[in-house]
């Protein structure tokens, strides 16, 4: 029996990067990562290599079931240099040793808009125009309100098939705009799964010929919300000590590093946090319960529980890096003391 191994890795492009993939069909495979070898490739066309010294290697991170293709497994890859070390494109490299463990656990709410190349806009509005204003498409039925719900479907069928931890799909604020949300224990395997589900998202939609738009503000400076792919985060001392205080000083170091966060945070973030739209001006800081509209919400379950739970920084957009992402935040909670 042969198998095809899809490698998946991220390319050098900035300010965002796009997902590569390429088939390796190998046989007797048992569907383990130590299975997986070390693969190459051109990184002279992928903007990670010159084309005098081209060859990138590839290192296999995780690998899941492909329920899209025949014998098939989805291989999800660091990428490296020549001689082993990380290349400056890796973002899951930027986690260091000792922090990638099961104490922080993350759950990622990643947005995005359906896109149609026809209109040039996302399915249900109409070319160059727009729709009835927001307000009736957020979790809505009906081809009046949800548009393309079988791309949406299918591509949750098929993460839930693959070993994907996705705990719930939405429709969004905005038209043509969803939703998908994957939780995991350590920061690695959270930054893996979000990146697998977002490429078969991809792959999904091309079927359909639509693609998916990332960009945290796509329709502009509009009166339409923007995407984010806002993090849920908590730590042992979070989850078991039952104590304000460990909220609050994670919260009060967060507002002391804003740069480090809103610079990982993804590109063009500063369309979309401007204080409007249910978002914190990008410049600023704030934390509350229940409050949509702050950088940091305090879910309203964590104090009703006796302050055990989690928090959720609404910054990062839905273009942003979950490898770099759950990386700032241990960062930060570490200086926290916790």
């Amino acid at each position: 029996m042969k198998s095809k191994l899809e490698y998946i890795w991220l390319d050098g492009y900035t300010p965002t990067q796009s997902l590569r993939s390429k088939t390796m069909v190998r046989k007797d495979f048992g569907g383990t990562l130590e299975e997986c070898p070390m693969w190459s490739f051109d990184g002279s066309s992928t903007e990670q290599a010159e084309g005098n010294a081209s060859d990138c290697l590839l290192k296999p991170a995780m690998v899941i079931p492909d329920p899209d293709r025949k014998n098939s497994y989805l291989v999800m890859c660091e990428v490296l240099n020549a001689d082993g070390t990380p290349h400056v494109s890796n973002g899951r490299a930027t986690i260091m040793e000792g922090e990638d463990d099961e104490d922080y656990w993350f759950g990622f709410e990643q947005e995005y808009f359906l896109w149609d190349s026809k209109t040039d806009r996302p399915p249900g509005f109409p070319a160059g125009g727009f729709p009835d204003p927001q307000g009736p498409y957020y979790c809505s039925v009906g081809a009046k309100n949800a548009f393309c719900r079988d791309i949406v479907e299918e591509h949750l069928d098929m993460c839930l098939e693959a070993g994907l931890n996705v705990e719930g799909i939405n429709a969004e604020v905005a038209a043509g705009q969803w939703e998908f949300q994957i939780f995991a224990k350590g920061a690695k395997r959270a930054g893996d799964e979000i990146w697998l589900g977002r490429y078969l998202l991809e792959r999904t939609a091309e079927k359909y010929g639509l693609w998916i738009e990332w960009h945290p503000k796509p329709l502009g400076d509009t009166d339409w919300n923007g995407s984010g792919m806002h993090a849920n985060f908590s730590n042992t001392a979070m989850r078991e000590e039952g104590k304000e205080e460990v909220f609050t000083k994670i919260c009060e170091e967060f507002g002391k590093n804003i740069e480090r966060h809103i610079s990982v945070y993804g590109a063009d973030n500063h369309q979309r946090l401007t204080g409007r739209h249910e978002t914190q001006a990008i410049d600023e800081f704030s934390y509350g319960i229940s409050d949509r509209g702050a950088s940091i919400r305090i879910p309203i379950t964590t104090p009703e529980d006796g302050w055990v739970g989690r928090l959720e920084d609404r910054r990062p957009a839905s273009n942003a890096d979950p490898y770099k992402v759950a990386a700032a935040i241990i960062k930060t909670c570490k200086e926290a003391g916790y």
